[in-house]
């Protein structure tokens, strides 16, 4: 009887205890995880390191001397985090030197003549002393300005006045259907006898703040003057060539290529202590261009990533494989700091396992991403519950300009990437706006905080 009623209550326990919830899957991960965003949103440390960074390196673009500065002093910082190793990686680029103030005007004879907000464009050739005068043609698209005879454009300035879409929800998309205009506009109307362009500034907004960024020239092509205006400015000229059909442009720049010089990658790294060689890149772009802060593109990217080595550091995670943070130099120009990186990493037969770019602005981040295989993504979608209670959604997507040559020599590397709100990311970019006052530094916290994470859990388990 005794033994009956043994069996009994066994029976009865187990059958109780299957209707307890069952434990977490994952709780010691879920906890580690808690801390990392406890710390990110408690510490001022990293938005203090952005402000000094934004404050006293404005103009940082690659070959000036505030990218210089910029490069002392993220070496200093992550000096002061003892970090396992702190070094300096040359790297040869370009420089540029924007010169003079620029000038521009509408000049019409029906309308008056009125002065317009201008920034000559990264690397454009400057008019001279003189300026340059001519009258106007308006194209909104590569196969207009293709479709029309070179008699309509030659000896004229070329205005490209090709809005970023408004209806795009993604404002990344309206940005890379608009680009173009910026970095090869130049170039097309030259080839067809243009003598300078006027490009309408890439922004979301219609401002009266002009964007600058990089163009390029092609060699058996004669290299023309560019200039950007803000898009207030386009939607003015716009509108007075369609009753004026005669109106002249005038814009001055004093810009000038100068010969290439040194300058640096800052590395930083936590060891890793199981496969110190199998190495997890994360990292942002040091150089932004000289007409601003460089708060969002992308001081705040750096410093993103500076950040997630000192939360590792303070929630006392030793990762099993090396943990690098980099501060690429020259993303803006020629990306010479990546390709630099990735071949060197080769020729050090160092192992690149993975590579988190941070290049978006840091906004409140929407999402965590990683291109991987079919299995890996699977692996990678069981852990959104750990992201869950940050809204943080996992998606497909990362890399960047900066890890992108790390795929040459490293064909099975995993790239990840952050993804932030962007509606407001092309009011700021290459443009004056970017400074420091318009970075949230909780925003910023999550960011980083969220980056820790994906690799706190991609150097746990792997994917």
């Amino acid at each position: 009887m005794k033994k009956m009623n043994l069996f009994r209550f066994v029976a009865v326990a187990m059958c109780l205890l299957s209707f307890i919830p069952a434990r977490s899957q994952q709780p010691e991960e879920a906890t580690v995880i808690r801390n990392i965003f406890n710390e990110a949103l408690t510490s001022y440390e990293a938005y203090h390191n952005l402000e000094k960074l934004c404050k006293t390196t404005a103009g940082r673009i690659c070959g000036r001397p505030e990218a210089a500065e910029a490069v002392e002093l993220t070496r200093q910082i992550m000096i002061g985090m003892h970090l396992d190793s702190v070094w300096l990686q040359p790297v040869m680029v370009k420089s540029w030197d924007r010169g003079e103030k620029e000038i521009a005007r509408i000049v019409s004879g029906k309308f008056g003549t009125v002065a317009v907000p201008s920034c000559a464009l990264g690397w454009a050739i400057g008019t001279g002393d003189p300026g340059l005068s001519a009258r106007v043609v308006e194209v909104k698209s590569l196969q207009e300005l293709k479709a029309k005879p070179r008699s309509e454009i030659e000896g004229r300035i070329v205005f490209f006045n090709q809005p970023m879409k408004q209806t795009n929800l993604g404002t990344f998309t309206s940005y890379g259907e608009a680009v173009w205009q910026r970095t090869s506009g130049p170039a097309e109307a030259g080839k067809l006898g243009a003598i300078g362009c006027v490009i309408r500034s890439m922004s979301i907004e219609i401002d009266d703040f002009p964007h600058t960024g990089i163009t390029h020239y092609e060699d058996a092509v004669k290299p023309i003057p560019a200039i950007a205006i803000s898009t207030k400015a386009a939607e003015i000229l716009s509108s007075w060539l369609a009753v004026d059909k005669d109106l002249n442009f005038y814009f001055r720049t004093t810009c000038l290529a100068g010969p290439d010089v040194p300058s640096f990658n800052v590395i930083g790294e936590l060891r890793g202590s199981e496969s110190p060689n199998e190495i997890i890149t994360v990292g942002g772009h040091l150089d932004a261009w000289d007409i601003a802060q460089g708060a969002h593109d992308d001081g705040g990217g750096c410093i993103q990533s500076i950040e997630v080595l000192r939360l590792f550091q303070k929630n006392g995670i030793r990762p099993k494989h090396t943990v690098r943070a980099v501060m690429f130099m020259d993303e803006e120009v020629a990306q010479r700091g990546g390709q630099q990186y990735a071949s060197e990493a080769s020729a050090k037969k160092e192992k690149q396992i993975a590579a988190l770019e941070s290049d978006r602005g840091v906004f409140q981040p929407k999402a965590m991403a990683v291109t991987g295989n079919a299995e890996q993504m699977k692996k990678y979608a069981t852990w959104q519950p750990l992201f869950d209670p940050y809204d943080i959604k996992l998606i497909s997507g990362g890399g960047g300009a900066d890890v992108g040559p790390l795929k040459k020599f490293y064909p099975d590397i995993l790239f990840m990437g952050i993804i932030p709100e962007d509606q407001r990311y092309f009011k700021l970019h290459h443009a004056t706006t970017d400074t420091f006052d318009q970075v949230d530094r909780r925003e910023m916290q999550m960011g980083a905080a969220g980056m820790a994470t994906l690799i706190y859990l991609y150097d746990k388990f792997g994917l």
